[in-house]
């Protein structure tokens, strides 16, 4: 299946970053992909989550949403951006990821569990952790997805648990705050995340200097197969999906032997 990891630089103009969407799903489904994957935050970002996050939020409906829905209609592949999704709390939004089919359907829409209140940043200041833990995945031409959320990917249980509800590759949109070691950690989690899981991960990080860039894509064995440089880009690859039932032959330890 060929997927195009949309590497942006987005910023806090809203219509700026949603024509940058639709040239960027343009040029993948030129390149003949069926999905393309675009970072957490892909519609409004900044340095640090403030309180504009919350003024820029809208419903899972709502005209960004619909944006978006007509963008993956109009080049007919799958859609997955994260938007920021008003809540029930006057100063809380959710950083949100939306999957969106050829037919403008929503696939999936999956919440952000694990805030990132860390390098002196406080998500939760401003951003409300999903209430609802299941496992979000959905399934594109017979192949299971599942989401989560860059700071997720600390977190392997997460992983674990769409693994069981059937993943075989799972997406990581992301804004990976910059700091000490943090490519290092970024490259070391989604690997072992992949090998953890016998899955591919797909980790779409913002470009610099927002964030790292970086974006990769691991295979089952947590070999890492395409990675982009640190700046604005994209890249489609053909995931060799035969690789999942292959490493869970192999090394059956995501299905069967965890306890």
């Amino acid at each position: 299946m060929l997927i195009t990891l949309a590497q942006m630089d987005s910023g806090p103009d809203i219509a700026q970053n949603l024509d940058r969407i639709e040239q960027l799903t343009g040029d993948a489904a030129r390149a003949g992909a069926r999905m393309i994957v675009f970072p957490e935050y892909a519609v409004y970002e900044k340095p640090r989550v403030d309180s504009s996050f919350v003024a820029s939020a809208e419903p899972a409906d709502g005209p960004v949403a619909r944006r978006l829905a007509d963008i993956a209609m109009r080049y007919q592949l799958v859609l997955v951006a994260g938007i920021v999704e008003s809540s029930d709390e006057p100063d809380r939004a959710y950083n949100t990821i939306l999957a969106l089919g050829p037919d403008g359907d929503r696939l999936a829409l999956y919440r952000k569990i694990h805030l990132f209140d860390s390098q002196g940043l406080q998500e939760s200041q401003y951003i409300k952790p999903a209430e609802d833990l299941r496992p979000v995945t959905f399934a594109v031409d017979g192949t299971v997805f599942g989401i989560l959320t860059c700071y997720d990917l600390r977190f392997p249980s997460l992983a674990s648990s769409i693994t069981a509800a059937g993943a075989e590759v799972l997406l990581a949109p992301s804004a990976w705050v910059p700091g000490p070691s943090k490519s290092d950690q970024w490259n070391v989690l989604t690997r072992a995340r992949a090998m953890d899981n016998g899955a591919f991960v797909v980790a779409v990080s913002q470009a610099a200097p927002v964030s790292i860039g970086s974006s990769l894509v691991a295979d089952p064995m947590g070999v890492v197969i395409t990675q982009c440089n640190t700046g604005a880009t994209s890249h489609t690859i053909d995931l060799p999906l035969e690789r999942v039932a292959e490493a869970r032959r192999l090394l059956p330890l995501a299905l069967q032997h965890r306890v």
